[in-house]
């Protein structure tokens, strides 16, 4: 049995998304997203860093959503979710996949320390200000990259698992802006999906 540990508005909600995608079985531990619940000992015991996603599967653990994306596709999945490493699409696949963490992620985080976690006696605006700009670059390509695309390689895929997610929390936070109209489609495309749906709302 595949045992999810989540906390609301985290990485957490792509693996849920992806556990309905593929129509698995599993259990969900449902936590605050609190240092009380998280920094716990017995979190810890599962994340030494206390945090989540956590997956658990037949006394295996796994951290990282991108490690836990890559080894339910591998384990669990018809293959359907990873272009075939032949193909023309493989490496703009590995591309996006791993674009998320790397480019749009790290500037997400600040903004919603900056505006989110901090007391607001502690923000900094120019900081603010400076991964707000950051992200608008970042998600530039992106936008550019799905004209006439239904989804990140066209068809659907992990790679919008991982993007996908950070692309609609940027959303949320305001950093999408009506110049990046075929980002604005593409969120409106995956909030269709009984899947996604599920996950956000996990």
């Amino acid at each position: 049995m595949l045992t999810l540990h989540h906390a609301p508005n985290s990485r957490a909600g792509r693996i849920v998304w992806l556990l309905e995608e593929l129509g698995l079985d599993y259990k969900l531990n449902r936590m605050e997203f609190s240092p009380k619940a998280l920094k716990s000992d017995e979190h810890r015991a599962r994340h030494p860093l206390g945090r989540v996603p956590v997956l658990e599967e037949d006394g295996t653990t796994l951290y990282e959503s991108g490690a836990i994306v890559e080894y339910l596709v591998r384990r669990h999945s018809d293959g359907s979710l990873i272009p075939p490493h032949e193909s023309s699409s493989f490496p703009e696949y590995l591309q996006w996949f791993h674009y998320c963490e790397g480019m749009v992620m790290p500037p997400i985080n600040t903004i919603i320390v900056q505006t989110i976690l901090l007391p607001p006696e502690r923000r900094d605006n120019t900081v603010l200000g400076q991964a707000q700009r950051l992200l608008g670059k970042s998600l530039k390509p992106v936008n550019d990259a799905l004209s006439n695309r239904e989804y990140l390689i066209g068809s659907f895929s992990a790679a919008d698992i991982m993007l996908g997610h950070s692309l609609y929390m940027s959303n949320r936070l305001d950093c999408v802006d009506e110049t990046m109209d075929q980002i604005k489609r593409y969120i409106g495309n995956l909030e269709k999906r009984p899947a996604f749906q599920k996950g956000i709302s996990a």
